[in-house]
């Protein structure tokens, strides 16, 4: 046996397991996000076995991208644990099969409450039948050798629940400040929630020189505020350019030792990269790697110089 080869025909069974759901994608999906956006309360996740795992990240995702949710294990369900269940949550219940006991026990319940009922499973399984609204994830093949083992199957169900989870960020018009309020710590919370205000230097420490300076007091002014460039302010004070260390070895090439002999007004570029104080570092730091630049200037409402952030400020702070 290749083992080579028998990986490489497992995850073409699993991709052509998502690609499947593609096809099948209609109002149904869009009736189930319109169903989640609009209940009012909590989306609750349910399955058994390798199903209840894939549950449990689903509910894991919705929660963290602003969807209320949880799992119920439907085993524990029947014991008490319904009780966490309300006339304004939705069930979101995934079976391979359709057919699973311990969830099909469920239904009576939720039908007498009225309790809406979406399921991931076989369009033509009893769980189905019983449903609001069925998303067919259904597949064709398992990749085990058996055709037993979950796999093919959960990953289609995997797949479709991050698909409701980023649909309904979409409705929700989600932006990266309200995703950073779910996400206060660890290293994603740092690239959602610090600003570019907390990061750029201020005052004493932003390079700056006129239009006016000579290029041998420029280069001094650069190398003691070690950032790489300064900011070149006009006559009122407002940003003009912008000097770099390539703006220098650019000059050089193109005007030799005369480049000292100039004025920083000469040499600077024009128009630099702005950046708004109240932007997200993350946000930065995607500007700088489109532009290929190492620092971004941040303007007061006057168009003055109100600070400088770098590169490296952002990447002290783990926001990569």
């Amino acid at each position: 046996m290749n083992i080579i080869e028998e990986a490489k025909r497992v995850l073409a069974v699993e991709a052509g397991a998502i690609y499947a759901l593609m096809e099948r994608l209609d109002s149904s999906f869009e009736r189930a996000v319109e169903t989640i956006n609009r209940s009012g309360g909590r989306t609750v996740v349910t399955g058994m076995g390798k199903s209840g795992i894939i549950g449990k990240k689903i509910a894991a995702t919705l929660s963290s991208t602003g969807t209320p949710s949880f799992f119920l294990h439907p085993a524990e369900a029947g014991h008490g644990d319904l009780g966490m269940v309300t006339e304004k949550d939705v069930v979101l219940a995934v079976s391979h099969s359709g057919e699973t006991e311990e969830i099909i026990r469920l239904i009576p319940y939720l039908k007498r409450f009225d309790i809406t009922l979406i399921s991931l499973t076989k369009p033509d399984s009893t769980l189905a039948q019983a449903s609001d609204i069925v998303l067919d994830t259904s597949v064709r093949e398992e990749a085990c050798p058996m055709g037993i083992v979950p796999t093919a199957s959960t990953t289609a169900a995997l797949a479709m629940g991050d698909a409701l989870a980023v649909a309904l960020i979409l409705k929700r018009d989600l932006r990266e400040e309200d995703f950073a309020l779910f996400h206060p710590n660890g290293s994603l919370g740092k690239k959602l929630l610090i600003k570019v205000e907390d990061l750029m230097h201020t005052e004493e420490g932003i390079p700056l020189v006129g239009t006016e300076t000579p290029m041998t007091e420029t280069t001094v002014e650069m190398s003691s505020k070690r950032l790489g460039m300064t900011v070149v302010r006009d006559g009122e004070g407002r940003i003009a350019g912008v000097i770099t260390d390539g703006d220098l070895r650019r000059g050089i090439q193109r005007w030799g030792t005369r480049l000292f002999e100039m004025k920083a007004g000469e040499v600077m570029t024009r128009d630099p990269k702005l950046i708004h104080r109240d932007t997200l570092a993350v946000k930065a730091l995607s500007v700088m790697e489109r532009y290929s630049i190492t620092s971004l200037v941040v303007p007061d409402e006057e168009g003055r110089p109100a600070g400088v952030i770098h590169l490296h400020d952002i990447l002290k702070k783990g926001i990569v």
